[in-house]
């Protein structure tokens, strides 16, 4: 999903996001199509600044809003050009009819979320409030306050936080039950936003811990100076702590890390409706700011239309919704600024600054949020659904949508599905970006250039805008489309584009980006440019009583556009051309006694039933040279609630049908259709067309009403490309000249057996730097479009290299673009020379598969088009494990929100995986059946969340996982699927997920190759390299990696994959055969790991022998029985405990001295939390350990340690295991007894000594101190400073009030534990900073409290 469709270039852009506006920072926009496959496409320009003039694809000059020759600004055009209207004639339209200005009009704005308190959002013309409704439908915001408490009497809760809230006591809550919950609040806020908080936040923390850091040296500098010489041993350590602490509080400043403050949300029922507040105080400067008493209590925003924010700091604004009965709390931001600027494109209402109105400043607004914060404002299926309901719900006139993506199939999918429900049924007009990924054809993103039910809307740049908003020193003379506006047609044919408007705007931006507005660019623009244009409509409509329907709204814009370019193949670019309100409104004024119908287009090749399609698309070669014949079929389609007597039955239409290409396109001449439609054919014949591209159209007119235009257009188009007959197969294409904003389109054959090019542009004839697109595009059955597409700038005449794959057989083309701004004032016209040369190696095998035997997989090798070298390189750098679900919960859910307008009941099912890493993993989830498809898909929405042992979400995603770093320990994935078919749903309920680690440098596994079957296992024949010669085939085996060489701890069943490639290119750096994916084309290879060997070996060695009578076997089976049972006996009631009691008295007495049993009871005392007396508690575990410690022969023990053993003696290893076992026992239980002597004092409140031993030393003034003895006791044995035995250690520092050398051995131990933190070691180190009064640690320290050990998971 990625999606908004907008450029910017003070955005940095976000590889999975998808609005639809453009970076002016091209050569960031323009990556490889991998890496921008889903991305944030908008521009922000407020530092744009560069030169550039226009060239050829522009709007006939005789219309005023397209040629604008010597142009001149002065103030009121330079803000008119900030905020285009002109462009579309809204600003006529207005003009001649105010009232008509959106009011009445409703609009919903799918995006990343509109600020309610954004500059001109406010209010509407007419005084209205603006916006009626703020929702986040991707539930990124959404907080789990279904805990409950209670006031106690001095009007304090508990939130889950931990923190301790006090209500205002004028709040009104009659049932006394506060719902709380609490949430990471950079959780909620974008990038952007998080960045500038973390630096002020840093700047004041490195205040504070500089102050600290001075005090502590200052504290060290005294002691050097009293003490020049340091004998003594706790001398020494005094200093040594001292050290430590100025150590430690720098080593804090160079590890600092700001995971952002936590807020508690507390939501309560008033009597009337359910209210929330929110308690800020981390946020504040100031301790007593941001407390939840003195936030103003918010409901649903629909309700009361009231928003807040968080803190002065931020300038975030927030909305709150309930739902689910106060157990779920919506706090409502935005994940970008993109949302609220396409708000104000569409209807902003400035009383002071007219001209920087929105196209409809009149029109109301609903703001559905579909931008999950979570992913970096990428839409999710879930908010898409839910924004579908909200429409709906709220009667919305229009939807606007800045947002798409590459699809596999266009017109397909769950989210079309419901989009076609909402315009058929409930007559809503949806409008979206066609997409950013021009000039290539075939670019149109989905579901605005894809979706036959959505007007889709391509970017256009006026004269005006050029010299105004994008300030550029010389305007085009022509309007034209920008550079990098997605093109048609779909690959099925439809045209992709339906129309265009004004693609760039100053425009309001959210209060935290601390501006009113700023300046974006994209078809993200053009669509709410677009939409407010057609909210004037609506307006008229309206206040007329014109019967309102997308359909004739539809036909009136298609019909009344003005052309952008003067060539029939422009309409690929611009669609039907620039959006006129005025022309449109006109049209719809005679249009309203006419059916509202839609014409549903069916076109399959004449004896084919399949594939359908919606146009006719003729782009590879064998199409290309011979005639074929189609059958269209076309069906009236009216709105679900039309009459079966009134408007179905007398539907009947007398249409001519007209060819723009009589000589290539022959169709019927006239038509009588009815309402259930007609077939006829049409014949395509490009056989005399010349090569390249070529657009037609076949199109419709109403022989009684011919004013109408047309009523449903047919597009054909021709993509004739030319052969590549050289050999050397080699194209060369000289001499092309460019002017700003001109593009050359060539078609090429990719010659059977080609699998890459190498090209070469060279430039000359232009003094100033040059920007150029580079775009090659191929289409495939089932594929999303073939993409390679570069920029590059040329400073001065000079030459640069690609390469890139291709597909042998299939029709290629080449788009040359210089930028549309690149050049301006220079006057120059750039010659390009483009010369490609194709390379190929054909194998037999696409994707290699090693089954996990010995025996290596033939590869056969061939060139078919000149001389390559063979240099096959293959690599395994990946492994995919499989899972299956542990658990799954199918649900329905709640109807406030996932209701769908059919009135079916969303239903979600929740699959839990688990798995586990031994040490720190670099991974991502790898979902086959769901990943990599958002509107193509038939399922509505998946979400996946990975969290440890407690509960920290170390990664989330969607249909397009992304990689995560995770430490070794445990994990859960729930993965979150959504659908209202409950049969879908079960069919998932054993889903099979694979979890792919990314095996580092040392661990990847480079294949060999042989060209002989043994030769993996003989050694011999190995190979390397070879040139094929053309038409020769040459063979060579690709062997499994040797089993040594497979990464450790990994399980029968995985999945080894990487890559594997055969050739190299003749330029650039050499890879050395290490990493395939680095030369031009590489293949999928994968190898299965087999079962373990099994170890002949094992047990060889141990002896069998056993010097035990069968009575003494006996005896040892029925006393180790008895300790199980006493190991299993539950202590959570009182009955148990009895149990327990009763029986471990019982097998002392009979087992005194038997230290497994001892330290089974000891063992079990320390488990027990359900005890009254905390002193006797604890006493009883010194007790039990002392029994532990006096059943071990420590001389024993000590003496088997000193002397180093024969390990070849018979009986060594069992009696190594015997010690090793024992002294572990020791050890634990001298810690065990050091940690409760420890708690007694604390509870006591003064150090606990030895009875007997105090009253003999009743006249001494030094008494034994038990802790210290058992320390020492304890340090003869183990290392007290390891993770294990390090808290002891800890403690005993604490005691000295050494806490400096407390807190570095305790850093160091949770530095070295390394699974999922122990939150016994944050809670100690908690209470140590407290101790040595660092305010800043501690509050910093418990703000990461929440990240490592939330109270629970968050919501989906």
């Amino acid at each position: 999903m990625e999606n908004p469709l907008f450029i910017n270039n003070a955005i940095s852009f976000q590889s999975r996001s998808s609005f639809l506006s453009l970076p002016l920072l091209i050569p960031a926009l323009k990556t490889p199509t991998k890496a921008r496959e889903r991305k944030l496409i908008y521009t922000i320009s407020k530092f744009y600044n560069t030169s550039s003039s226009f060239g050829t694809r522009a709007m006939h000059s005789g219309e005023v809003n397209g040629a604008l020759r010597n142009f001149k600004l002065n103030e009121s055009t330079f803000l008119a050009s900030l905020m285009p209207k002109k462009e579309i004639a809204a600003d006529r339209f207005v003009e001649a009819h105010p009232e008509y200005d959106g009011r009445g009009v409703l609009v919903a704005i799918f995006d990343s979320g509109v600020d309610p308190a954004a500059d001109g959002l406010k209010v509407t013309s007419d005084g209205k409030p603006k916006i009626l409704d703020v929702i986040d439908c991707t539930g990124s915001g959404d907080v789990d306050t279904s805990t409950v408490v209670k006031a106690d009497d001095s009007g304090c809760i508990v939130g889950t936080s931990g923190n301790s809230l006090v209500v205002n006591s004028s709040w009104k809550n009659p049932s006394g039950e506060w719902h709380v919950g609490c949430k990471l609040v950079y959780e909620l806020f974008t990038s952007t936003l998080t960045d500038r908080l973390k630096k002020e936040r840093k700047k004041r923390w490195d205040e504070k811990n500089q102050e600290a850091i001075a005090e502590a040296v200052k504290q060290l500098d005294e002691f050097d100076k009293k003490h020049t010489k340091v004998d003594d041993t706790n001398m020494k350590k005094n200093r040594e702590d001292l050290q430590s602490r100025v150590d430690l509080l720098r080593k804090l400043a160079d590890s600092y890390d700001d995971k952002g403050p936590v807020i508690d949300a507390v939501v309560w029922h008033d009597g009337e409706v359910w209210r929330a507040a929110l308690d800020t105080q981390s946020l504040e400067d100031e301790p007593e700011r941001g407390k939840l008493a003195e936030f103003l209590p918010l409901t649903n925003y629909r309700l009361e239309r009231k928003y807040g924010i968080f803190s002065k700091l931020d300038a975030c604004t927030c909305v709150l919704n309930i739902y689910n009965e106060g157990n779920i709390l919506s706090i409502v931001t935005d994940s970008s600024p993109h949302g609220t600027h396409v708000a104000g494109i569409t209807s902003a209402y400035h009383s002071k600054e007219p001209l920087l109105n929105g196209v409809a400043p009149g029109a109301q607004l609903i703001s559905c949020k579909i931008g999950d914060s979570r992913l970096g404002s990428m839409e999710t299926g879930t908010g898409l659904v839910r924004a579908l309901i909200a429409a709906v719900d709220h009667k919305c006139d229009l939807i606007n949508m800045s947002y798409g993506e590459p699809s596999l199939l266009p017109d397909y999918g769950r989210f079309v599905d419901l989009v076609n429900e909402v315009v058929n049924k409930h007559r809503l007009i949806f409008i979206s970006s066609a997409g950013n990924n021009g000039p290539a054809l075939s670019t149109v993103g989905a579901p605005g250039g894809t979706t036959s039910s959505i007007i889709g809307v391509g970017a256009y740049v006026s004269p005006a805008m050029a010299a105004g908003a994008h300030t550029l020193v010389e305007a085009p003379p022509e309007g034209l489309e920008y550079t990098w506006s997605s093109r048609g047609p779909t690959v099925d044919g439809d045209l992709g584009v339906s129309i265009s408007a004004a693609g760039g705007a100053m425009a309001p931006v959210p209060t935290w980006t601390l501006q009113h507005r700023m300046f974006m660019n994209g078809t993200s623009m053009s669509s709410p440019c677009a939409c407010g244009g057609v909210a004037l409509l609506l307006s008229a409509m309206k206040a007329e009583h014109l019967p309102v329907s997308p359909y004739s709204v539809r036909e009136a814009l298609e019909n009344t556009c003005i052309p952008v370019g003067g060539s029939p193949e422009d309409k690929l670019s611009a669609g039907q051309g620039l959006m006129q309100v005025d022309k449109a409104y006109d049209y719809i004024q005679k249009l309203h006694a006419v059916p509202s119908v839609r014409y549903q287009i069916k076109i399959t090749q004449s004896g084919k039933s399949a594939p359908t399609s919606r146009g006719i698309y003729l782009r590879e070669a064998d199409f290309c040279q011979r005639s074929t014949e189609w059958t269209v079929k076309v069906e009236p389609k009216f709105h679900d609630d039309a009459s079966n007597l009134e408007q179905l039955v007398p539907f009947e239409e007398c249409i001519k049908l007209h060819s723009t290409g009589e000589g290539v396109v022959k169709a019927p001449e006239y038509l009588l259709l009815t309402h259930n439609g007609r077939d006829f054919n049409i014949i395509v014949d490009p056989t005399t067309l010349s090569d390249g591209l070529h657009y037609y159209e076949v199109y419709a007119i109403d022989c009684k009403s011919p004013w109408r235009g047309p009523l449903f257009r047919i597009p054909i188009t021709i993509t004739k490309p030319q052969a590549v007959k050289s050999r050397p197969p080699l194209t060369v294409f000289k001499g092309m000249s460019f002017v700003p904003g001109h593009i050359e389109r060539k078609f090429v054959e990719v010659p059977t057996g080609a699998t890459w090019v190498e090209v070469t542009m060279k430039t000359s004839g232009f003094s100033t730097a040059r920007r150029f697109f580079i775009d090659s595009v191929q289409i495939s059955p089932l594929q999303r479009p073939i993409k390679w597409e570069s920029v590059a700038t040329f400073s001065s005449p000079s030459s640069k290299s690609f390469s890139f794959p291709v597909e042998g057989g299939r029709t290629m083309e080449l788009a040359i673009a210089q930028f549309w701004s690149s050049g301006v004032g220079s006057h120059d016209t750039t010659s390009v020379d483009f010369e490609i040369e194709f390379h190929g190696i054909s194998i037999n095998k696409q994707e290699i598969i090693l089954d996990g035997s010995e025996a290596p997989v033939r590869v056969d090798a061939e060139a078919l088009l000149l001389l390559e070298n063979l240099a096959p390189a293959a690599v395994l750098n990946k492994v995919r494990i499989p899972y299956r679900p542990v658990d799954s919960k199918l649900s329905t859910l709640s109807a406030e929100r996932d209701q769908l307008p059919s009135g079916k009941q969303t239903l979600a099912l929740l699959l839990t995986y688990k798995f586990k890493f031994e040490e720190g993993a670099e991974i991502k989830p790898y979902i086959p059946l769901l990943n990599n498809r958002i509107y193509d898909n038939k399922f509505e929405a998946q979400f996946y969340m990975i969290s440890d042992t407690n509960k920290r979400v170390y990664a989330m995603g969607d249909v397009y996982p992304e990689t995560a770093k995770l430490p070794k320990g445990e994990y859960t994935l729930q993965l979150y699927l959504r659908h209202d078919n409950v049969q879908y749903l079960e069919k998932m309920k054993q889903l099979v997920i694979f979890i792919e680690k990314k095996l580092d440098e040392k661990e990847s596994i480079q294949l060999s190759f042989y060209t002989q079957p043994d030769g993996p296992v003989i050694g011999n024949s190995s190979f390397k390299s070879s040139v094929l010669i053309p038409g020769a085939k040459e063979a060579f085996y690709v062997a499994p990696p040797a089993k040594d060489k497979l990464p450790k701890g990994v399980a029968a069943g995985s999945v080894l994959v990487g890559a594997i490639s055969y050739g190299k290119v003749s330029f650039g750096v050499n890879n050395e055969g290490k990493n395939p994916e680095k030369n031009p084309v590489s293949y999928s290879i994968s190898y299965i790991v087999p079962p373990t060997p099994i170890d002949v070996d094992k047990g060889k060695g141990s002896s069998s022998s056993c010097t035990k009578s069968v009575a003494e076997q006996l005896e040892e089976e029925i006393r180790d029985a008895k300790i199980r049972v006493l190991s299993n006996i539950k202590q959570s009631t009182d009955e148990g405990r009895a149990d327990w009691k009763k029986l471990s008295i019982s097998l002392k007495s009979e087992y005194p001295k038997y230290t497994p049993l001892l330290a089974k009871i000891l063992e079990a005392l320390i488990s027990q939390n359900n005890f009254e007396d905390k002193i006797q508690h604890y006493e009883e575990i010194v007790g039990a350990a002392d029994e532990v410690i006096e059943s071990i022969d420590t001389d024993e023990l000590a003496k088997y340690f000193s002397i180093k053993s024969d390990p070849e003696e018979e009986g060594a290893e069992k009696t190594k295991k015997k010690m090793d076992t024992t002294r572990d026992q020791l050890a634990d239980a001298l810690y065990q007894k050091g940690l409760a002597l420890a708690e007694i004092e604390l509870l006591k409140g003064k150090k606990v000594v030895d009875k007997e031993d105090a009253k003999a030393d009743e006249g001494s003034s030094a008494q034994p101190d038990l802790f210290e003895e058992n320390f020492k006791e304890l340090q003869k044995w183990v290392g007290v400073k390891s993770s294990q035995y390090g808290t002891i250690f800890v403690i005993r520092e604490r005691r000295e009030g050494r806490f400096g050398t407390a807190l570095k051995v305790l850093s160091d131990m949770i530095q070295e534990d390394g699974s999922p933190p122990k939150k016994k070691f944050y809670d100690l180190k908690i209470s140590l900073l407290e101790e040595i009064g660092w305010a800043h640690l501690v509050s910093y320290e418990k703000q990461w409290m929440s990240v490592r050990f939330p109270p629970s998971l968050p919501l989906f």
